[in-house]
């Protein structure tokens, strides 16, 4: 079903707001929702309220979050319980102000949890002229390669680049799915893909709750292993725990770049955009109907959904919100 800007934005906020998250705080995870579900990713929409509610019930009231200089380049974040959608705008904001100052911004956030599409944030330096990764270890869920036990989570990893008219953004995890994508289908009887995940004695199944007490396969084997464990590393680096039991122990981590230290802005932009201009004009394969260029389609979307000024909302993951705005059912 379509729900306007407004009115999904204000059913979030509104279900968050009563399911204990403050009222600022609500509104950043609202705008990074909404935004998710015009950008046409429907997993990491409105749908993440369920698992941010879930997750609310057994946590402790969320502290100040606390942000220390550490040199001129680099600033330490802590969380202090708060959810991620919250404390990733705070540490992308904060790399961005020291690379403005400095050239280059290094920030690591621990003591948070969930922080929805990392592409989100890298997308808002670029915007602002900037280079920017960002890299989540999350909570354990996802095998080595050659392996059936839980020990990097999806592990995500993201890179923006100033282009026109829309920044280039790749954004991926390293897991085979995401927690996200199992949560949702486990709420509407979806099963999985073949092959995204093995259950607890390691057997391969498609049942979404399996998946959930087993574990999650890597992507691109021994290679997207070995990029999870890169930004499981990273993670460490900003005070996560070496294996994520705990979903507050995550650790994120912000490089942020002025890439005038190396050339002129507006070179490297016009650079950029030509190049993903190259890409999309090249010869496609046979059964293939154009190359396409990672994040562009988003993009696309987006402007899609806010000229139509409407989003899709499945809509028992919308009946269900309703009932929690009232109060009278359970997740």
């Amino acid at each position: 079903m379509q729900v306007t800007f407004s009115d999904a934005h204000a059913l979030a906020t509104d279900v968050l707001i009563k399911h204990g998250v403050d009222g600022k705080h609500a509104k950043i995870v609202a705008d990074h929702l909404v935004d998710a579900a015009a950008a046409g990713h429907a997993f990491a929409g409105l749908p993440r309220i369920l698992a941010l509610v879930e997750n609310l019930k057994n946590r402790p009231p969320a502290k100040q979050i606390v942000v220390t200089a550490k040199s001129p380049n680099s600033a330490v974040v802590d969380g202090g319980g708060t959810n991620g959608y919250v404390t990733s705008l705070v540490g992308i904001d904060k790399a961005i102000e020291l690379a403005t100052q400095n050239g280059v911004g290094i920030v690591g956030i621990s003591d948070t949890w969930f922080s929805g599409r990392l592409a989100y944030y890298v997308e808002r330096a670029a915007r602002k002229g900037f280079i920017a990764m960002h890299t989540a270890n999350t909570m354990a869920r996802v095998a080595p390669s050659g392996g059936i036990d839980r020990i990097f989570g999806t592990n995500p990893i993201a890179f923006a680049f100033p282009a026109e008219p829309d920044p280039l953004v790749v954004d991926f995890g390293t897991g085979m799915t995401t927690w996200g994508d199992v949560l949702l289908r486990q709420k509407l009887g979806q099963p999985l893909e073949p092959g995204v995940a093995v259950d607890p004695h390691g057997h391969p199944t498609i049942d979404p709750t399996s998946a959930l007490e087993g574990a999650f396969m890597p992507w691109g084997g021994h290679r997207g292993y070995g990029l999870s464990l890169v930004v499981q590393v990273l993670g460490i680096l900003c005070g996560s725990a070496t294996i994520v039991e705990e979903v507050s122990d995550c650790g994120f981590f912000f490089l942020v770049i002025n890439p005038e230290l190396l050339m002129p802005l507006d070179r490297f932009r016009l650079s950029v955009t030509k190049l993903v201009e190259q890409i999309e004009a090249s010869r496609p394969a046979t059964g293939v109907s154009k190359v396409r260029v990672p994040g562009r389609s988003s993009a696309i979307k987006r402007r899609e959904a806010q000229k139509a000024g409407t989003i899709e909302v499945d809509e028992a993951i919308y009946e269900a919100l309703q009932r929690m705005r009232r109060g009278d059912a359970e997740t």
